[in-house]
Protein backbone atom coordinates (compact mmCIF):
# COMPACT_ATOMS: atom_id res chain seq x y z
CA UNK A 1 0.00 0.00 0.00
CA UNK A 2 2.94 2.45 0.69
CA UNK A 3 4.70 1.79 -1.78
CA UNK A 4 1.59 1.98 -4.14
CA UNK A 5 1.16 5.88 -2.59
CA UNK A 6 4.93 6.85 -3.33
CA UNK A 7 4.78 5.48 -6.88
CA UNK A 8 1.72 7.89 -7.59
CA UNK A 9 2.58 10.50 -5.35
CA UNK A 10 5.54 10.65 -6.85
CA UNK A 11 4.59 10.37 -10.36
CA UNK A 12 2.12 13.34 -9.81
CA UNK A 13 4.68 15.70 -8.41
CA UNK A 14 6.82 14.87 -11.58
CA UNK A 15 4.02 15.63 -13.66
CA UNK A 16 3.02 18.69 -12.28
CA UNK A 17 7.01 19.90 -13.10
CA UNK A 18 6.59 18.46 -16.96
CA UNK A 19 3.23 20.14 -17.53
CA UNK A 20 4.24 23.44 -16.53
CA UNK A 21 7.79 23.27 -17.99
CA UNK A 22 6.04 22.34 -21.45
CA UNK A 23 3.93 25.01 -21.06
CA UNK A 24 7.02 27.30 -20.41
CA UNK A 25 8.46 25.77 -23.93
CA UNK A 26 5.35 26.67 -25.14
CA UNK A 27 5.31 30.15 -24.70
CA UNK A 28 9.06 30.06 -27.51
CA UNK A 29 6.19 30.51 -30.18
CA UNK A 30 5.29 34.00 -28.59
CA UNK A 31 8.96 34.84 -27.70
CA UNK A 32 12.16 34.15 -25.52
CA UNK A 33 11.68 36.72 -23.30
CA UNK A 34 7.96 35.20 -22.51
CA UNK A 35 9.46 32.33 -22.08
CA UNK A 36 12.28 33.80 -19.47
CA UNK A 37 9.61 35.69 -18.00
CA UNK A 38 7.26 32.27 -17.15
CA UNK A 39 10.30 30.51 -15.88
CA UNK A 40 10.93 33.01 -13.61
CA UNK A 41 7.60 32.19 -11.92
CA UNK A 42 8.65 28.20 -12.28
CA UNK A 43 11.71 29.13 -10.72
CA UNK A 44 10.07 30.40 -7.66
CA UNK A 45 8.18 27.06 -7.18
CA UNK A 46 10.98 24.09 -8.41
CA UNK A 47 13.64 26.05 -6.94
CA UNK A 48 12.90 26.87 -3.66
CA UNK A 49 14.20 24.70 -0.88
CA UNK A 50 11.15 22.72 -0.67
CA UNK A 51 10.60 22.25 -4.14
CA UNK A 52 14.03 21.53 -5.11
CA UNK A 53 13.73 18.56 -2.63
CA UNK A 54 9.94 17.60 -3.81
CA UNK A 55 11.46 17.22 -7.56
CA UNK A 56 14.42 15.79 -7.78
CA UNK A 57 13.63 13.11 -4.21
CA UNK A 58 10.55 12.55 -6.81
CA UNK A 59 12.50 11.94 -9.82
CA UNK A 60 15.15 9.47 -7.54
CA UNK A 61 12.31 7.56 -5.78
CA UNK A 62 9.95 7.10 -8.69
CA UNK A 63 13.20 5.88 -10.91
CA UNK A 64 13.70 3.36 -7.82
CA UNK A 65 10.74 2.22 -7.52
CA UNK A 66 10.31 1.35 -11.15
CA UNK A 67 13.66 -0.82 -10.21
CA UNK A 68 11.89 -2.51 -7.69
CA UNK A 69 8.91 -3.18 -9.86
CA UNK A 70 11.00 -4.80 -12.18
CA UNK A 71 12.96 -7.04 -9.71
CA UNK A 72 9.34 -8.08 -8.26
CA UNK A 73 8.07 -9.10 -11.67
CA UNK A 74 8.51 -12.97 -12.05
CA UNK A 75 8.16 -12.49 -15.61
CA UNK A 76 8.55 -9.90 -18.46
CA UNK A 77 5.72 -11.20 -20.62
CA UNK A 78 3.33 -8.32 -20.25
CA UNK A 79 1.15 -6.71 -22.55
CA UNK A 80 2.65 -4.33 -24.99
CA UNK A 81 1.70 -1.17 -23.05
CA UNK A 82 3.14 -2.18 -19.58
CA UNK A 83 6.43 -2.70 -21.26
CA UNK A 84 6.10 0.27 -23.43
CA UNK A 85 5.44 2.06 -20.13
CA UNK A 86 8.23 0.70 -18.35
CA UNK A 87 10.61 0.51 -20.60
CA UNK A 88 9.97 4.32 -21.28
CA UNK A 89 9.95 5.05 -17.29
CA UNK A 90 13.46 3.40 -16.91
CA UNK A 91 14.94 4.81 -20.39
CA UNK A 92 14.19 8.98 -19.04
CA UNK A 93 16.81 9.30 -16.49
CA UNK A 94 19.56 8.08 -19.02
CA UNK A 95 18.28 11.09 -21.79
CA UNK A 96 17.58 13.31 -18.91
CA UNK A 97 20.89 13.20 -17.04
CA UNK A 98 22.79 15.66 -19.57
CA UNK A 99 19.52 17.90 -19.22
CA UNK A 100 20.08 18.29 -15.48
CA UNK A 101 23.48 18.66 -15.13
CA UNK A 102 23.57 21.36 -17.74
CA UNK A 103 20.81 23.68 -16.22
CA UNK A 104 20.40 22.59 -12.48
CA UNK A 105 23.91 21.21 -11.49
CA UNK A 106 25.79 23.73 -13.94
CA UNK A 107 23.78 26.43 -11.52
CA UNK A 108 24.68 25.18 -8.29
CA UNK A 109 28.45 24.82 -8.95
CA UNK A 110 29.08 28.41 -10.58
CA UNK A 111 26.30 30.55 -9.08
CA UNK A 112 25.19 31.26 -12.51
CA UNK A 113 21.27 31.62 -13.20
CA UNK A 114 21.56 28.87 -16.81
CA UNK A 115 18.30 30.19 -18.72
CA UNK A 116 16.73 29.90 -21.96
CA UNK A 117 19.12 31.64 -23.65
CA UNK A 118 22.02 29.46 -22.54
CA UNK A 119 20.24 25.91 -22.88
CA UNK A 120 18.58 26.86 -26.73
CA UNK A 121 22.52 28.34 -28.13
CA UNK A 122 23.67 25.28 -26.41
CA UNK A 123 21.18 22.52 -27.69
CA UNK A 124 20.81 23.70 -31.30
CA UNK A 125 24.51 23.99 -31.62
CA UNK A 126 25.10 20.10 -30.67
CA UNK A 127 23.53 17.77 -33.81
CA UNK A 128 22.53 15.23 -31.11
CA UNK A 129 21.50 17.51 -28.24
CA UNK A 130 19.33 18.80 -31.03
CA UNK A 131 17.28 15.99 -31.73
CA UNK A 132 17.74 14.32 -28.10
CA UNK A 133 15.29 17.24 -26.71
CA UNK A 134 12.55 16.58 -28.82
CA UNK A 135 13.27 13.00 -28.19
CA UNK A 136 12.92 13.35 -24.92
CA UNK A 137 10.01 15.48 -24.58
CA UNK A 138 8.37 13.31 -26.54
CA UNK A 139 9.00 10.09 -24.00
CA UNK A 140 8.80 11.74 -20.91
CA UNK A 141 4.87 12.86 -22.43
CA UNK A 142 4.08 9.46 -23.13
CA UNK A 143 5.42 8.11 -20.07
CA UNK A 144 3.62 10.30 -18.29
CA UNK A 145 0.09 10.37 -20.35
CA UNK A 146 0.26 6.88 -20.31
CA UNK A 147 0.35 6.38 -15.99
CA UNK A 148 -2.11 8.96 -15.55
CA UNK A 149 -4.30 7.22 -18.47
CA UNK A 150 -4.36 3.85 -16.27
CA UNK A 151 -4.28 5.72 -12.92
CA UNK A 152 -7.75 7.87 -14.10
CA UNK A 153 -9.38 5.08 -16.33
CA UNK A 154 -10.42 3.49 -13.08
CA UNK A 155 -12.38 6.67 -12.46
CA UNK A 156 -16.39 7.07 -13.24
CA UNK A 157 -15.63 10.64 -14.69
CA UNK A 158 -12.90 10.04 -16.25
CA UNK A 159 -14.40 8.41 -19.85
CA UNK A 160 -16.83 11.98 -20.07
CA UNK A 161 -13.57 14.19 -19.82
CA UNK A 162 -11.80 12.63 -22.66
CA UNK A 163 -13.12 14.89 -24.85
CA UNK A 164 -11.57 17.65 -23.36
CA UNK A 165 -8.15 16.13 -21.88
CA UNK A 166 -7.74 14.71 -25.18
CA UNK A 167 -6.44 17.85 -27.38
CA UNK A 168 -4.59 18.61 -24.00
CA UNK A 169 -2.23 15.29 -24.70
CA UNK A 170 -1.82 16.05 -28.34
CA UNK A 171 -1.42 20.11 -28.22
CA UNK A 172 0.95 20.39 -25.55
CA UNK A 173 4.46 18.44 -26.45
CA UNK A 174 3.81 19.65 -30.08
CA UNK A 175 3.24 23.09 -29.13
CA UNK A 176 6.61 22.57 -26.93
CA UNK A 177 8.84 21.51 -29.87
CA UNK A 178 7.87 23.36 -32.42
CA UNK A 179 8.03 26.38 -29.84
CA UNK A 180 11.37 25.05 -29.04
CA UNK A 181 12.87 25.16 -32.85
CA UNK A 182 11.46 28.47 -33.33
CA UNK A 183 13.18 29.61 -30.26
CA UNK A 184 16.01 27.84 -31.09
CA UNK A 185 16.46 29.22 -34.37
CA UNK A 186 15.99 33.24 -33.17
CA UNK A 187 18.80 32.51 -30.70
CA UNK A 188 20.82 31.18 -33.76
CA UNK A 189 20.58 34.24 -35.41
CA UNK A 190 21.25 36.62 -32.56
CA UNK A 191 24.49 34.75 -31.51
CA UNK A 192 25.83 35.01 -35.13
CA UNK A 193 27.81 37.69 -33.89
CA UNK A 194 30.64 36.47 -31.42
CA UNK A 195 30.53 39.53 -29.31
CA UNK A 196 26.69 38.95 -28.38
CA UNK A 197 26.95 35.31 -28.41
CA UNK A 198 30.44 35.54 -26.02
CA UNK A 199 28.47 38.09 -23.67
CA UNK A 200 25.75 35.22 -22.94
CA UNK A 201 28.60 32.58 -21.87
CA UNK A 202 31.26 34.85 -20.01
CA UNK A 203 29.88 33.67 -16.53
CA UNK A 204 30.09 30.09 -17.88
CA UNK A 205 33.47 30.41 -19.69
CA UNK A 206 35.42 32.48 -16.26
CA UNK A 207 33.88 29.21 -14.11
CA UNK A 208 37.13 27.95 -12.81
CA UNK A 209 38.74 25.05 -14.44
CA UNK A 210 38.39 22.21 -12.55
CA UNK A 211 34.60 23.19 -11.93
CA UNK A 212 33.92 22.55 -15.50
CA UNK A 213 36.26 19.91 -15.82
CA UNK A 214 34.26 18.16 -12.90
CA UNK A 215 30.54 18.83 -14.74
CA UNK A 216 32.16 17.78 -17.85
CA UNK A 217 32.50 14.20 -16.91
CA UNK A 218 29.79 14.03 -14.43
CA UNK A 219 27.15 12.94 -17.12
CA UNK A 220 29.01 9.57 -18.15
CA UNK A 221 29.84 8.76 -14.39
CA UNK A 222 26.26 9.56 -13.67
CA UNK A 223 24.79 7.62 -16.68
CA UNK A 224 27.39 4.83 -15.40
CA UNK A 225 25.76 4.51 -12.21
CA UNK A 226 22.44 4.19 -13.49
CA UNK A 227 23.36 1.90 -16.03
CA UNK A 228 25.07 -0.43 -13.08
CA UNK A 229 21.85 -0.28 -11.14
CA UNK A 230 20.01 -1.50 -13.49
CA UNK A 231 22.34 -4.12 -14.31
CA UNK A 232 22.01 -4.92 -10.49
CA UNK A 233 18.42 -5.46 -10.51
CA UNK A 234 18.51 -7.94 -13.82
CA UNK A 235 21.01 -10.03 -11.59
CA UNK A 236 19.03 -10.12 -8.83
CA UNK A 237 16.46 -11.14 -10.92
CA UNK A 238 18.02 -13.79 -12.24
CA UNK A 239 19.56 -15.35 -8.88
CA UNK A 240 16.02 -15.25 -7.48
CA UNK A 241 14.60 -16.93 -10.84
CA UNK A 242 17.40 -19.81 -10.11
CA UNK A 243 16.69 -19.99 -6.12
CA UNK A 244 12.68 -20.33 -6.71
CA UNK A 245 12.97 -23.25 -9.27
CA UNK A 246 14.52 -24.97 -6.35
CA UNK A 247 12.00 -24.25 -3.83
CA UNK A 248 9.17 -26.24 -6.37
CA UNK A 249 6.37 -25.51 -8.20
CA UNK A 250 2.69 -25.53 -8.34
CA UNK A 251 -0.26 -26.53 -11.15
CA UNK A 252 -2.95 -24.25 -12.56
CA UNK A 253 -5.94 -26.62 -13.59
CA UNK A 254 -7.85 -23.74 -15.53
CA UNK A 255 -11.14 -24.19 -16.43
CA UNK A 256 -10.51 -24.13 -19.95
CA UNK A 257 -8.76 -27.20 -19.66
CA UNK A 258 -4.91 -26.00 -19.92
CA UNK A 259 -2.70 -26.71 -16.97
CA UNK A 260 0.11 -24.00 -16.09
CA UNK A 261 3.26 -25.12 -14.22
CA UNK A 262 4.82 -22.56 -12.01
CA UNK A 263 7.70 -21.74 -9.84
CA UNK A 264 6.42 -21.41 -6.18
CA UNK A 265 6.53 -17.45 -6.00
CA UNK A 266 4.92 -16.73 -9.13
CA UNK A 267 1.54 -14.98 -9.05
CA UNK A 268 -1.38 -16.68 -10.57
CA UNK A 269 -1.28 -13.70 -13.25
CA UNK A 270 2.51 -13.86 -13.48
CA UNK A 271 2.19 -17.72 -14.51
CA UNK A 272 -0.92 -17.23 -16.63
CA UNK A 273 1.31 -14.49 -18.76
CA UNK A 274 4.53 -16.75 -18.49
CA UNK A 275 2.52 -19.21 -19.96
CA UNK A 276 0.89 -17.17 -22.74
CA UNK A 277 -2.66 -18.00 -21.21
CA UNK A 278 -4.90 -14.12 -22.05
CA UNK A 279 -6.17 -13.22 -18.83
CA UNK A 280 -7.80 -9.93 -17.73
CA UNK A 281 -5.76 -7.37 -15.83
CA UNK A 282 -7.30 -3.57 -16.71
CA UNK A 283 -4.81 -2.40 -13.59
CA UNK A 284 -1.66 -4.49 -14.37
CA UNK A 285 -1.60 -5.96 -11.40
CA UNK A 286 -1.62 -3.14 -8.88
CA UNK A 287 -5.20 -4.21 -7.43
CA UNK A 288 -6.17 -1.42 -8.14
CA UNK A 289 -8.74 -3.03 -9.90
CA UNK A 290 -10.30 -6.07 -9.50
CA UNK A 291 -10.61 -7.63 -13.12
CA UNK A 292 -8.20 -10.31 -12.84
CA UNK A 293 -9.89 -11.94 -10.39
CA UNK A 294 -10.64 -16.08 -10.51
CA UNK A 295 -12.72 -18.45 -8.63
CA UNK A 296 -10.72 -21.15 -6.82
CA UNK A 297 -12.18 -24.86 -7.16
CA UNK A 298 -10.02 -27.51 -5.46
CA UNK A 299 -7.21 -26.04 -3.70
CA UNK A 300 -8.87 -23.06 -2.15
CA UNK A 301 -8.95 -24.41 1.46
CA UNK A 302 -4.73 -24.04 1.35
CA UNK A 303 -4.44 -20.85 -0.11
CA UNK A 304 -2.46 -18.01 1.86
CA UNK A 305 -3.81 -15.77 3.50
CA UNK A 306 -5.54 -12.66 1.64
CA UNK A 307 -2.96 -9.24 1.90
CA UNK A 308 -4.84 -5.59 2.88
CA UNK A 309 -4.22 -4.25 -0.32
CA UNK A 310 -5.94 -7.34 -2.20
CA UNK A 311 -8.74 -7.41 0.80
CA UNK A 312 -9.85 -3.67 0.11
CA UNK A 313 -10.34 -4.56 -3.54
CA UNK A 314 -12.51 -7.50 -3.14
CA UNK A 315 -14.49 -5.87 -0.14
CA UNK A 316 -15.50 -3.25 -2.90
CA UNK A 317 -17.10 -5.68 -5.05
CA UNK A 318 -18.21 -8.25 -2.09
CA UNK A 319 -16.55 -10.69 -3.33
CA UNK A 320 -16.49 -14.39 -2.19
CA UNK A 321 -14.30 -16.22 -0.14
CA UNK A 322 -13.09 -18.17 -2.91
CA UNK A 323 -12.24 -15.30 -5.27
CA UNK A 324 -9.27 -13.64 -5.41
CA UNK A 325 -7.11 -11.24 -7.41
CA UNK A 326 -4.86 -13.20 -10.07
CA UNK A 327 -2.33 -10.14 -9.64
CA UNK A 328 -2.30 -10.98 -5.84
CA UNK A 329 -2.18 -14.63 -5.11
CA UNK A 330 0.99 -16.65 -4.95
CA UNK A 331 0.10 -20.29 -3.99
CA UNK A 332 2.59 -22.81 -3.04
CA UNK A 333 -0.19 -25.74 -3.42
CA UNK A 334 -2.04 -26.82 -6.63
CA UNK A 335 -5.50 -25.04 -7.54
CA UNK A 336 -8.07 -25.12 -9.91
CA UNK A 337 -9.09 -21.27 -10.80
CA UNK A 338 -11.65 -19.98 -13.39
CA UNK A 339 -11.66 -16.75 -14.61
CA UNK A 340 -14.49 -14.22 -13.61
CA UNK A 341 -14.25 -11.97 -16.66
CA UNK A 342 -13.21 -12.18 -20.17
CA UNK A 343 -9.41 -11.54 -20.95
CA UNK A 344 -9.86 -8.74 -23.01
CA UNK A 345 -12.37 -6.92 -20.79
CA UNK A 346 -12.33 -2.61 -20.60
CA UNK A 347 -12.29 -0.74 -17.65
CA UNK A 348 -15.52 -0.24 -17.44
CA UNK A 349 -16.00 -4.05 -15.05
CA UNK A 350 -12.73 -3.21 -12.95
CA UNK A 351 -15.23 -2.36 -9.84
CA UNK A 352 -18.39 -4.10 -11.09
CA UNK A 353 -20.18 -5.89 -8.43
CA UNK A 354 -22.28 -9.02 -9.80
CA UNK A 355 -21.03 -12.12 -11.83
CA UNK A 356 -18.21 -12.51 -9.32
CA UNK A 357 -19.63 -16.25 -9.12
CA UNK A 358 -21.19 -18.38 -6.09
CA UNK A 359 -18.86 -20.66 -3.43
CA UNK A 360 -21.22 -23.31 -1.03
CA UNK A 361 -22.24 -23.07 1.94
CA UNK A 362 -25.06 -24.16 4.27
CA UNK A 363 -27.73 -21.46 4.54
CA UNK A 364 -31.41 -21.23 5.74
CA UNK A 365 -33.87 -20.48 3.58
CA UNK A 366 -37.04 -18.61 4.08
CA UNK A 367 -39.87 -18.02 1.59
CA UNK A 368 -42.70 -16.18 2.30
CA UNK A 369 -45.69 -15.65 -0.13
CA UNK A 370 -48.57 -13.28 0.13
CA UNK A 371 -51.76 -15.18 -0.21
CA UNK A 372 -54.39 -14.69 -2.94
CA UNK A 373 -52.83 -11.46 -4.11
CA UNK A 374 -53.99 -11.80 -7.57
CA UNK A 375 -57.63 -11.80 -6.20
CA UNK A 376 -56.28 -8.43 -4.06
CA UNK A 377 -55.23 -6.39 -6.98
CA UNK A 378 -58.37 -7.54 -9.28
CA UNK A 379 -60.97 -5.89 -7.00
CA UNK A 380 -58.61 -2.83 -6.68
CA UNK A 381 -57.31 -0.01 -8.72
CA UNK A 382 -53.65 -0.06 -9.15
CA UNK A 383 -52.50 2.49 -7.48
CA UNK A 384 -54.55 1.47 -4.44
CA UNK A 385 -52.61 -2.39 -4.78
CA UNK A 386 -49.42 -0.83 -5.04
CA UNK A 387 -49.94 1.33 -1.93
CA UNK A 388 -51.04 -1.99 0.14
CA UNK A 389 -48.01 -4.34 -1.79
CA UNK A 390 -45.58 -1.57 -0.85
CA UNK A 391 -46.68 -1.48 2.87
CA UNK A 392 -46.37 -5.30 3.03
CA UNK A 393 -43.11 -5.40 1.70
CA UNK A 394 -41.44 -2.69 3.68
CA UNK A 395 -42.74 -4.19 7.13
CA UNK A 396 -41.72 -7.70 5.93
CA UNK A 397 -38.24 -6.12 5.34
CA UNK A 398 -38.20 -4.71 8.24
CA UNK A 399 -38.71 -8.10 10.49
CA UNK A 400 -35.94 -9.92 8.26
CA UNK A 401 -33.55 -7.03 8.99
CA UNK A 402 -34.79 -6.74 12.99
CA UNK A 403 -33.86 -10.71 13.08
CA UNK A 404 -30.15 -11.24 11.41
CA UNK A 405 -31.61 -11.94 7.87
CA UNK A 406 -30.52 -10.74 4.50
CA UNK A 407 -33.33 -9.83 1.93
CA UNK A 408 -32.14 -12.09 -1.10
CA UNK A 409 -34.95 -12.12 -4.03
CA UNK A 410 -38.31 -10.40 -4.63
CA UNK A 411 -40.86 -11.90 -7.40
CA UNK A 412 -43.98 -11.06 -7.74
CA UNK A 413 -45.90 -11.59 -3.85
CA UNK A 414 -43.14 -13.39 -2.80
CA UNK A 415 -39.37 -13.00 -1.53
CA UNK A 416 -36.77 -15.44 -0.47
CA UNK A 417 -34.69 -14.32 2.87
CA UNK A 418 -31.64 -16.40 3.96
CA UNK A 419 -30.05 -16.18 7.41
CA UNK A 420 -26.98 -17.78 8.52
CA UNK A 421 -24.73 -15.61 6.54
CA UNK A 422 -22.81 -13.84 8.92
CA UNK A 423 -23.22 -16.97 11.98
CA UNK A 424 -23.00 -20.51 12.44
CA UNK A 425 -26.01 -22.39 11.25
CA UNK A 426 -27.60 -22.95 14.50
CA UNK A 427 -27.86 -19.28 15.07
CA UNK A 428 -29.14 -19.01 11.70
CA UNK A 429 -32.19 -21.48 12.25
CA UNK A 430 -32.99 -19.60 15.15
CA UNK A 431 -32.95 -16.08 13.85
CA UNK A 432 -35.27 -17.80 11.09
CA UNK A 433 -37.99 -18.92 13.20
CA UNK A 434 -37.58 -15.35 14.87
CA UNK A 435 -37.72 -14.12 11.54
CA UNK A 436 -40.82 -16.01 11.13
CA UNK A 437 -42.69 -15.30 14.17
CA UNK A 438 -41.47 -11.16 13.91
CA UNK A 439 -43.29 -11.50 10.54
CA UNK A 440 -46.48 -12.51 12.07
CA UNK A 441 -46.26 -9.50 14.22
CA UNK A 442 -45.98 -7.17 12.33
CA UNK A 443 -48.52 -8.48 9.62
CA UNK A 444 -50.93 -8.42 12.30
CA UNK A 445 -50.17 -4.83 12.70
CA UNK A 446 -50.34 -3.80 9.24
CA UNK A 447 -53.48 -5.85 8.88
CA UNK A 448 -54.80 -3.52 11.77
CA UNK A 449 -53.34 -0.72 9.95
CA UNK A 450 -55.01 -1.23 6.94
CA UNK A 451 -59.02 -2.65 8.22
CA UNK A 452 -60.54 0.53 6.49
CA UNK A 453 -59.01 -0.21 2.96
CA UNK A 454 -59.19 -4.44 3.33
CA UNK A 455 -62.40 -7.10 2.92
CA UNK A 456 -60.65 -9.25 4.64
CA UNK A 457 -56.77 -9.15 6.69
CA UNK A 458 -53.58 -10.04 4.71
CA UNK A 459 -52.28 -13.61 5.16
CA UNK A 460 -48.66 -15.03 4.14
CA UNK A 461 -47.51 -18.95 3.62
CA UNK A 462 -43.80 -19.21 4.86
CA UNK A 463 -41.64 -21.99 4.27
CA UNK A 464 -38.27 -22.52 6.38
CA UNK A 465 -35.34 -25.30 5.16
CA UNK A 466 -31.76 -25.31 5.91
CA UNK A 467 -29.05 -26.84 3.53
CA UNK A 468 -26.02 -26.22 0.69
CA UNK A 469 -26.64 -23.65 -1.89
CA UNK A 470 -24.46 -21.76 -3.28
CA UNK A 471 -24.15 -18.44 -2.44
CA UNK A 472 -22.97 -15.32 -4.39
CA UNK A 473 -23.63 -11.70 -6.08
CA UNK A 474 -26.10 -13.01 -9.10
CA UNK A 475 -28.18 -10.99 -11.31
CA UNK A 476 -27.86 -8.06 -14.05
CA UNK A 477 -24.71 -6.15 -13.60
CA UNK A 478 -26.54 -2.78 -13.39
CA UNK A 479 -28.89 -4.56 -9.96
CA UNK A 480 -27.01 -7.21 -8.85
CA UNK A 481 -27.68 -8.23 -5.14
CA UNK A 482 -26.37 -11.74 -2.82
CA UNK A 483 -28.66 -14.70 -3.35
CA UNK A 484 -28.92 -19.00 -3.61
CA UNK A 485 -29.89 -21.07 -5.88
CA UNK A 486 -29.37 -24.70 -5.33
CA UNK A 487 -32.14 -27.77 -4.38
CA UNK A 488 -32.36 -26.70 -0.65
CA UNK A 489 -33.42 -23.29 -1.95
CA UNK A 490 -35.96 -25.24 -4.05
CA UNK A 491 -37.42 -27.49 -1.04
CA UNK A 492 -37.82 -24.18 1.10
CA UNK A 493 -40.01 -23.37 -1.98
CA UNK A 494 -41.92 -26.12 -2.02
CA UNK A 495 -42.24 -25.92 1.60
CA UNK A 496 -44.35 -22.65 1.25
CA UNK A 497 -46.32 -23.99 -0.96
CA UNK A 498 -47.71 -26.55 1.22
CA UNK A 499 -49.21 -24.59 3.66
CA UNK A 500 -51.57 -23.62 1.40
CA UNK A 501 -52.40 -27.82 1.85
CA UNK A 502 -51.62 -27.87 5.67
CA UNK A 503 -54.08 -25.09 6.28
CA UNK A 504 -51.04 -23.09 7.95
CA UNK A 505 -48.75 -20.28 8.03
CA UNK A 506 -45.30 -22.27 8.50
CA UNK A 507 -43.94 -25.39 7.15
CA UNK A 508 -40.59 -26.00 8.68
CA UNK A 509 -38.13 -29.09 8.15
CA UNK A 510 -37.51 -31.24 10.74
CA UNK A 511 -33.83 -30.97 10.28
CA UNK A 512 -34.29 -26.57 10.53
CA UNK A 513 -35.91 -27.53 14.06
CA UNK A 514 -33.12 -30.18 15.54
CA UNK A 515 -30.53 -27.60 13.92
CA UNK A 516 -32.36 -24.49 16.02
CA UNK A 517 -32.75 -26.67 19.45
CA UNK A 518 -36.59 -26.13 19.14
CA UNK A 519 -38.82 -28.66 20.05
CA UNK A 520 -41.95 -28.61 18.01
CA UNK A 521 -43.35 -31.73 19.01
CA UNK A 522 -46.46 -30.26 20.09
CA UNK A 523 -47.05 -29.45 16.30
CA UNK A 524 -48.74 -31.55 13.67
CA UNK A 525 -45.59 -33.77 11.77
CA UNK A 526 -45.71 -34.86 8.31
CA UNK A 527 -43.88 -36.65 5.72
CA UNK A 528 -43.93 -34.24 2.96
CA UNK A 529 -43.14 -35.33 -0.79
CA UNK A 530 -41.42 -32.75 -2.13
CA UNK A 531 -40.72 -33.01 -6.49
CA UNK A 532 -37.00 -33.87 -7.11
CA UNK A 533 -36.42 -35.72 -4.31
CA UNK A 534 -36.68 -39.37 -3.85
CA UNK A 535 -37.21 -39.70 -0.27
CA UNK A 536 -40.22 -37.49 2.00
CA UNK A 537 -39.10 -34.64 4.13
CA UNK A 538 -40.44 -34.52 7.76
CA UNK A 539 -41.69 -31.21 8.21
CA UNK A 540 -43.68 -29.66 10.81
CA UNK A 541 -47.05 -27.64 10.12
CA UNK A 542 -47.19 -24.44 12.31
CA UNK A 543 -50.77 -22.58 12.22
CA UNK A 544 -49.18 -19.48 13.75
CA UNK A 545 -45.02 -19.15 13.75
CA UNK A 546 -45.58 -16.44 16.87
CA UNK A 547 -46.98 -19.68 19.38
CA UNK A 548 -43.63 -21.63 18.71
CA UNK A 549 -42.43 -22.41 22.08
CA UNK A 550 -45.72 -22.04 23.82
CA UNK A 551 -47.01 -25.82 22.20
Amino acid sequence: MLERRLRLWTGLILAGWVILHFTNHALGLLSIGAMEAYRGYNAAIWQSPPGTVALYGALALHFLLALRALYRRRTLRMPAWESTRLALGLLIPFLLAGHVIGTRVNQALIGFDVGYPIVLTSLWGDSWLRIKQPILVLIVWIHLTMGLHYWLRLRPWYARSLTYLYPVAVLLPLLAIVAYVRAALDMQALTADPAIKAKFFEHLEAAAPELREFKDGLEPQVISVLLIMLLAVLVARWIRDRRERRRGVYRIHHSEGKVVLAPIGFSVLEALRKARVPHASVCGGRARCTTCRIRVGSGAERLPPVPRLEAVALQRIKAAPNVRLACQLRPVHDLDIKPLLPAGVSADAAFRPGGVGGYEREVVAVFVDLRDSSRFCEQRLPYDAVFVLNEFFAEMSAAIAATAGHYAQFSGDGLLALYGLKTNIESGCRDAFRGAAEMSRRLSLLNERLRPELDEPLRIGIGIHRGDAIVGTMGPPSTPMLSAVGDNINVAARLEQLTKSYDCTLVVSETTAECAGIDLSTFLRHEADIRGRKKPVAVYAIPDPANIGHG
